[in-house]
C-alpha cells in the first residue's frame, strides 16, 4: 500500500510539470497598450511553454477601482489562477499619506481575496515606471515627482512595500526600464505622451513576466516580436541583469515548494538524513525497504552497497521529489576519516541571524557569502568557531563558499527574517 502511494506521488509530480500556467491580469492602459498579455503568450509559445490568460484592464483604473469592480472580483473568484497580476495607476508615487489611504488598503484587500479563492496562486504586483520627464501635473504640490528619477524611485519603493507587506511577488518592470534608459538610451520605451509604453517598453515587460512565470533565464528567448534583433537582445540583457539574476530580491520563487536533503554517516551503515526542503507541510522518505515521515530520520541500511533514497516534500498545492544515491560501506572507519569525508552541512537553513556548521574541521577557514548575482555580501577571513553571525544580511537566497586549503565548497543559504 505504501509503495502504491509513493508511485501516485511520483505520477502527480510528473503530470504537474509542464502544465499550462493560468494568469489573470487586472490593470489599466499600461497593460492593455500593445496587448501585453498576448505578447507574453507569444514569447511563452515560442519557448514551448503554455499560458492561459484573462484580463480586466480599463483606462485609468486604480487598485481601488478594481477592488469595487464586479468583473475583477468575479474573475478572481473563479479560482485556479497560478498568478494574479495587479497593476494600478501612478498613485503610488504620491505622498505616503495619500498612498496609505488610496492604494495600500486596496492592494491588501485584493491580495486577501486572491488568497481566499486561489490558495495555491501568487499575487504579483506589476511595478510600473515614472513618466519620461517626471509628473508636471503634480510637481508644484509634490516636488519629488518633478523628475523621472524621483517619480520612479517612489514607484519602486511603494510597489516593494505592497509586495513585502502582503508576502507577494513584485515584477520590476520599472526597474528594468531604468536599466535600459541608463545603459541603452537609444531604445525608446515611451510613446509620444511620455507615459504609455512603446512596443519596446511592452516587450521589456513581457520578458519580465515570462521570466517570473516560468523561473527561466530570459537569455534563452529568441522571439523578438517586431523589434530589431539587437534591440531585443539589449532588452533581454536588462531583464537578466535586473530580474533573473536577483529573483529572490523580488520574492520570485521565495514561496515555491523546494525538495532537497543532505545526510551524515553516523556509524557503519547508519545514516542521519536531514531535510533541507522549503515551504513544505510534510515529507515522505522512501528508503526502498522502509518508509518514514519524520523531518530528519535515522536509517540503518542492511549491508554495504549503493541505495537510492527519495524524499517527497509536499504542501497543499504541490509535491516535489528529490533523489540521491547513498554509498554505504561497513568497513571500519577511523573517527577522523569520518569527519574528513562527512558532508559539510549548515543549519538551520532557512536561517535567521546565525548559522552553524556540523563540522569543527572548518573552523579557521575563510568564507564568502554571495548574492545570486555574484556580488560578495560578507567575508570572514578566519572562522573562530562553527557559529557564523549573519544578522547583517537581509532575507533572500545566497551562496556561501568555504575556502579550505585547495578545496572550495559552495552551498545554498536561505535567510528568512
Amino acid at each position: 500500500m505504501i509503495k502504491i502511494f509513493t508511485s501516485i506521488l511520483v505520477l502527480f509530480c510528473l503530470l504537474a510539470h509542464g502544465q499550462t500556467k493560468r494568469v489573470l491580469f487586472l490593470g489599466n492602459s499600461a497593460t492593455y497598450v500593445n496587448d501585453l498579455p498576448k505578447m507574453i503568450d507569444e514569447i511563452a509559445n515560442s519557448m514551448g511553454e503554455s499560458l492561459y490568460i484573462e484580463s480586466n484592464t480599463l483606462g485609468g483604473y486604480t487598485l481601488k477601482d478594481h477592488s469595487a469592480d464586479s468583473t475583477s472580483l468575479n474573475k478572481i473568484m473563479q479560482g485556479n489562477w497560478d498568478f494574479v497580476v495587479l497593476q494600478g495607476s501612478l498613485l503610488p508615487s504620491l505622498p505616503i499619506e495619500q498612498v496609505e489611504i488610496d492604494v495600500f488598503p486596496y492592494a491588501h484587500y485584493l491580495d486577501s481575496v486572491i488568497n481566499v479563492y486561489n490558495p495555491c496562486g501568487e499575487t504579483m504586483f506589476f511595478m510600473t515606471w515614472g513618466k519620461k520627464n517626471g509628473d508636471a501635473s503634480n510637481c508644484a504640490e509634490w516636488p519629488p515627482v518633478c523628475t523621472y528619477n524621483g517619480m520612479d524611485d517612489l514607484l519602486r519603493l511603494r510597489y516593494r512595500m505592497m509586495a513585502d507587506s502582503n508576502n507577494a511577488v513584485v515584477i520590476p518592470v520599472g526597474a528594468v526600464w531604468r536599466y535600459i534608459r541608463k545603459n541603452y538610451p537609444s531604445i525608446e520605451l515611451y510613446v509620444p505622451d511620455e507615459i504609455h509604453p512603446s512596443v519596446a517598453g511592452s516587450y521589456a515587460a513581457a520578458c519580465c513576466f515570462y521570466t517570473a512565470f516560468f523561473r527561466k533565464d530570459p537569455s534563452l528567448i529568441t522571439y523578438d516580436f517586431t523589434l530589431n534583433p539587437s534591440t531585443a537582445e539589449n532588452i533581454i540583457t536588462a531583464v537578466k541583469q535586473v530580474l533573473y539574476d536577483s529573483l529572490s530580491f523580488w520574492h520570485i520563487g521565495e514561496y515555491d515548494l523546494v525538495s532537497d536533503f543532505t545526510y551524515n554517516q553516523l556509524s557503519g551503515t547508519t545514516f542521519q538524513f536531514i531535510s533541507q526542503s522549503q515551504n513544505e507541510n510534510g515529507q515522505f522518505w522512501d528508503f526502498g525497504s522502509a518508509i518514514d515521515t519524520s523531518a530528519n530520520p535515522t536509517f540503518t541500511f542492511a549491508d554495504s552497497g549503493t541505495y537510492p533514497v527519495q524524499l517527497s516534500s509536499f504542501n497543499q498545492c504541490d509535491t516535489i521529489i528529490s533523489n540521491q544515491v547513498i554509498s554505504v560501506s561497513v568497513n571500519p572507519t577511523k573517527i577522523e576519516d569520518v569527519d574528513k569525508h562527512e558532508k559539510l552541512t549548515i543549519y538551520p537553513n532557512p536561517a535567521g541571524n546565525k548559522i552553524f556548521l556540523n563540522q569543527t574541521s572548518y573552523v579557521g577557514v575563510s568564507i564568502n557569502i554571495l548574492s545570486l548575482s555574484g556580488g560578495n555580501v560578507l567575508t570572514i577571513n578566519h572562522l573562530s568557531s562553527n557559529e557564523i553571525d549573519i544578522s547583517s544580511l537581509r532575507s533572500g537566497l545566497y551562496l556561501i563558499k568555504f575556502n579550505k586549503e585547495s578545496e572550495t565548497i559552495t552551498q545554498k543559504l536561505v535567510i528568512q527574517k
